[in-house]
């Protein structure tokens, strides 16, 4: 990628959103050192020009210019694969110069002691998804050419008749926010059970975690994190939640949806509607170059929910008392969608639709209280990993046994 001329920070040639960074940089000249400082950093940690195109604040403004209105089928300067795997590796690499750890942000009270969990700079972050975001919802972002090259990739399903017709799609979000074409697609386990809690989102089960007589999550160690940590669930629906303490002793899990996953979600659980709101909060992505494979590789680590963009909603399913759904916003996804009939004080049924994520890969937490006697029940992976495998929306993911 060729470098922008020396004068690029007077210049007006480039996109506004890389414009809004200029600026933002040449207020907060401490930003500026610490945003070249990490940079400089992920240079040495991976200096192939042709995985890493930034090295140094023009070259990165080039890169945003590029990035800000690019076509997810495109890549930005990444070995060629399978579409999701190009797709993965650009949404990854967007985050890569700027979670490299600062010894300057250490102390601050942050989720990691990088850049893009620092203010200003986080806000500006969210700004790049949003103007990403309104690129993706204008015709320039589909065409026939695009959606040919999804088509061909068989781990975006498009093959099987489980969708709406292709016609209805005139942007990318229309297609990445894809309807199914009937519910017929997604079966739901045991409808009429209410102890049976289904999937909530096509994914992949990351675990269960008790969470304490504090409300409080231990999480041990993690490939970043060596330590144990523990996380709030205060934190996590927000101080002014009603239902901040009603977990105490009760159980969270988490479930990862990919690029190429179906993006809806839906009630895992039936029951009254007692809470629905959207806490905004961060865009960001951990994620680390794995010199071996040669790409980078993304963490979804628990804990790392409390700094995103995310929707709550609480239902009451009455004998099995309260369950919080919390779609999370990942990387570009700062729009976590609820449909608009979704209130407090409706009654849902288990798979009834609850809303949407736009473009990129998501997660999905779940709390259930203590009387509700959580168990995950998703089918593992075969051999020793243990690790969960990839599940449909509507299939048995947990099941509730009832105060022991």
């Amino acid at each position: 990628m060729a470098n922008a001329p020396k004068s690029v920070e007077t210049s007006d040639t480039h996109k506004q959103i890389t414009q809004d960074l200029i600026a933002l940089l040449k207020k907060h000249p401490d930003v500026k050192t610490m945003l070249e400082s990490s940079i400089a950093k992920a240079k040495k940690i991976n200096p192939d020009a042709k995985t890493n195109p930034v090295h140094d604040l023009n070259s990165y403004y080039s890169y945003l210019d590029r990035a800000s209105e690019l076509i997810p089928s495109e890549v930005l300067d990444h070995p060629k694969d399978l579409l999701r795997d190009q797709i993965m590796q650009s949404l990854c690499y967007f985050y890569f110069p700027i979670d490299q750890p600062l010894e300057e942000l250490e102390g601050k009270d942050l989720y990691r002691n990088t850049i893009q969990y620092y203010e200003p700079f986080s806000s500006w972050t969210r700004d790049f998804a949003n103007a990403w975001g309104m690129f993706l919802d204008t015709d320039k972002s589909w065409s026939d050419k695009t959606y040919q090259e999804f088509y061909e990739d068989p781990r975006f399903s498009l093959q099987k008749g489980w969708y709406e017709p292709e016609s209805n799609w005139k942007t990318f979000n229309d297609f990445f926010s894809r309807y199914l074409k009937s519910v017929n697609m997604r079966p739901i386990a045991a409808a009429s059970d209410p102890a049976i809690v289904v999937a909530p989102v096509d994914s992949v089960p990351q675990g269960a975690w008790a969470i304490d007589k504090d409300s409080k999550i231990k999480v041990e160690g993690g490939l970043k994190v060596k330590l144990a940590s523990y996380y709030s669930v205060k934190d996590l629906l927000g101080e002014d939640s009603p239902y901040k303490d009603a977990f105490a002793n009760g159980i969270l899990t988490h479930t990862f949806l990919d690029v190429n996953d179906y993006h809806r979600y839906h009630f895992a659980v039936g029951g009254e509607i007692k809470e629905v709101k959207n806490i905004v909060k961060n865009v960001s992505l951990e994620v680390f170059w794995d010199a071996k494979e040669g790409k980078y590789t993304l963490i979804d680590s628990t804990g790392w929910q409390l700094t995103q963009t995310r929707g709550v909603v609480v239902v009451d399913t009455d004998k099995y008392g309260l369950v919080a759904l919390l779609p999370m916003g990942m990387a570009q996804v700062s729009s976590v969608k609820f449909e608009a009939i979704v209130k407090p004080g409706i009654i849902y049924t288990k798979g009834d639709m609850l809303g949407n994520f736009l473009f990129g890969g998501s997660d999905f937490l779940m709390l259930f209280q203590d009387k509700a006697g959580f168990e995950l029940i998703a089918p593992k992976s075969s051999g020793a990993t243990n690790t969960y495998k990839h599940m449909l929306m509507g299939e048995a993911y947990g099941v509730m046994r009832g105060a022991q």
